[in-house]
């Protein structure tokens, strides 16, 4: 028997992580705040967080499926398409080495309110920094002007990510921003590096923690993965509208604010955030 209460707890965690994905505010830290405050805790609630990614990933590869379709196609072709999938892959290489030794060290020691909101707060004030720097000094305008090693330096960004409440979109648009990306190359970077990224994390951790999960909580899966996936469409739809004219400064300030009330209302006792 479906329990609704239940199914309506996962789809507001699918709109969260929809709408915070691809924004440098961290998915993962508004979903484990979000979890706290809904009783949605634990560890078969941590897999459900990871894999509900998969369904922002399908909005990035509906977005740009034809980039995507025409890099499929051409592959064997075309020097600029292999030379696009080869920095996506070393992009994605260090968090997949580091992922898989720290993932449970971290899962088990850093995934709590007070680490969440002193990431946030520390994110938000190094955007204010980056953002301070003249935009003049960007020397690459698409992603295929990108070397390998810009590539690779994007991707030591994304390890920060690590750290639950630092943002994964956060740390590769402002670290590919920081080693000289513009600000639309380097989001539409962290939009191409997101889907082996999210679709190996939702993979892995559904294969691994396997034996936690029964055939009872897949529609409770599916549904989280449904409002991700519109919520994410809309999202990342509005952010390529948003950065033609606009800085990320609101999105820093936003982190500041928020993590500085998460910590006031730990301290002060005013919410029990659950781990």
């Amino acid at each position: 028997m479906l329990d609704w209460v239940l199914l309506a707890k996962a789809a507001l965690m699918g709109v969260v992580e929809g709408l915070t994905e691809f924004l440098p505010i961290s998915s993962t830290g508004h979903l484990i705040l979000a979890g706290s405050l809904l009783g949605f805790t634990g560890e078969k609630a941590k897999v459900f967080e990871i894999a509900i990614q998969s369904g922002a990933m399908l909005a990035v590869i509906l977005v740009y499926w034809q980039r995507l379709r025409d890099t499929v196609v051409e592959l064997g072709s075309s020097a600029r398409a292999r030379a696009f999938v080869a920095n996506v892959a070393i992009a994605f290489a260090p968090a997949v080495v580091l992922g898989l030794s720290l993932g449970k060290l971290i899962k088990s020691q850093l995934f709590n309110a007070p680490v969440v909101a002193s990431s946030f707060i520390v994110g938000g004030l190094i955007i204010l920094w980056a953002e301070r720097r003249t935009t003049a000094t960007a020397r690459i305008d698409s992603v295929d002007s990108m070397t390998r090693l810009d590539a690779l330096k994007v991707g030591l960004a994304q390890c920060v990510a690590m750290i639950p409440g630092t943002s994964r979109s956060g740390a590769t648009i402002i670290g590919g921003m920081l080693f000289g990306l513009s600000r639309a190359a380097a989001t539409e970077f962290s939009f191409y590096l997101a889907i082996p990224t999210l679709m190996g994390a939702g993979a892995y951790s559904l294969y691994k923690e396997r034996a936690l999960l029964s055939a009872a909580d897949w529609p409770l899966f599916l549904i989280g993965a449904l409002v991700s996936f519109v919520s994410a469409y809309a999202c990342v739809r509005w952010l390529l509208r948003y950065i033609a004219s606009h800085t990320f400064v609101p999105f820093a300030w936003y982190r500041i604010a928020f993590g500085a009330m998460v910590l006031a209302t730990a301290w002060s006792g005013l919410v029990q955030w659950a781990d």
